[in-house]
């Protein structure tokens, strides 16, 4: 089995339920999105994303 793999087996083993369950979520997305040849789009969500949390932290003027 791939180190990887292994690793997230353990790990998945160790954390909490919640965790886990998201954890597997977010790799199923991933397999998903992979298997379509759509990672760019992943990428360019998470960049979205940070853009945004950039702007929210900004302080407001008045």
């Amino acid at each position: 089995m791939d180190i990887l793999a292994e690793r997230l087996n353990t790990k998945l083993r160790y954390w909490k339920p919640d965790i886990a369950k998201q954890v597997r979520q977010s790799i199923k997305e991933l397999i998903d999105l992979a298997d379509q040849d759509a990672l760019d789009v992943m990428r360019s969500k998470k960049v979205e994303q940070e853009v945004l949390e950039m702007l929210d932290e900004q302080p407001k003027s008045r």
